[in-house]
């Protein structure tokens, strides 16, 4: 059923994906023009971000132009622009390809402080939703769960989840969506159900790194449908799933090998629970309904 309603989306075409929360540092932008960066340019950036504390960036024109200078012995980060270009009174259309150096802003100085913008977090009175909240502490083998980051992530190394408060959030459902989604990665570790082996390559755009990804994905749609908040959350799902089937060229079928791994993921954390909590597993679901 939620498979049916992700595709139901995805034929109705892209729906821009954005995070759903919003932290003091801020998502990764051009200062000058403050847009947030896209793609493979917003991922990367946002590490980048993170390490120096900041979420501007600048050319290094960008920061003469305001005044500063680019601190001495400092690396930029490549960013990457790309567009098709289409010849007047031709169909023909060109792919144009270049690539930016940009610079953190803490890795300039000079720039008069009144030119940098403010940012601040999103907050709210988080009301943690019960039966979300059960699903997590209920699951006997969940990884340690680190607050207060700048980011969601799983650390397959560390076997720990981060996230970022919850508080910042502009939904409560979004966050417990946000940390589904990292646990269902987590379901991936050797000492679990071992899918991080049948997909080695974590290399960042790889066709194994795009379908866990999916599978992620797939198991947050899955574990919010079960309890009961997936009204809120199913477009922006179906939005990041929209844009890794983009990468393996819009392959539709991709949805049956990652839903079938998101499932196992799922059932896995179902049924390693310290005590009942009255969710039924996928298996069940699909039982109850050919019953009905």
């Amino acid at each position: 059923m939620v498979t049916n309603l992700i595709v139901e989306r995805l034929e109705k075409g892209v729906i821009p994906w954005q995070m759903p929360w919003k932290v003091e540092n801020g998502l990764p932008q051009n200062m000058i023009h403050r847009k947030v960066y896209r793609g493979s340019n917003f991922w990367f950036l946002l590490t980048v971000a993170s390490q120096f504390d900041s979420p501007f960036f600048l050319t290094f024109r960008q920061v003469q132009e305001l005044g500063g200078h680019v601190l001495k012995g400092q690396k930029g980060f490549p960013v990457v622009f790309w567009k098709i270009l289409e010849k007047e009174e031709s169909i023909d259309q060109i792919p144009f390809l270049r690539y930016y150096t940009v610079f953190n802003l803490k890795q300039t100085e000079g720039i008069d402080e009144g030119k940098i913008p403010l940012t601040e977090a999103y907050d709210h009175d988080f009301n943690p939703i019960d039966q979300a909240e059960k699903l997590i502490e209920c699951w006997s083998d969940c990884p340690k769960i680190s607050l207060d980051q700048s980011h969601a992530f799983y650390s397959p190394s560390g076997d720990y989840i981060g996230m970022p408060n919850p508080r910042t959030f502009f939904k409560d459902e979004q966050f417990y969506s946000v940390l589904y989604h990292e646990c269902t990665h987590a379901t991936g570790h050797i000492k679990r159900t071992g899918r991080h082996e049948k997909l080695p390559n974590h290399k960042f755009g790889s066709s194994d790194y795009s379908i866990e990804e999916l599978v992620a994905e797939m198991g947050a749609a899955y574990l919010c449908y079960l309890t009961g908040i997936q009204n809120a959350t199913i477009d922006n799902s179906a939005a990041y799933i929209k844009s890794w089937i983009g990468k393996l060229k819009e392959d539709k079928k991709l949805l049956l090998t990652a839903s079938s791994m998101a499932q196992k993921a799922v059932d896995y954390i179902l049924e390693h629970r310290t005590e009942p909590d009255g969710l039924v597993s996928l298996q069940g679901l699909g039982a109850l309904a050919k019953a009905e």
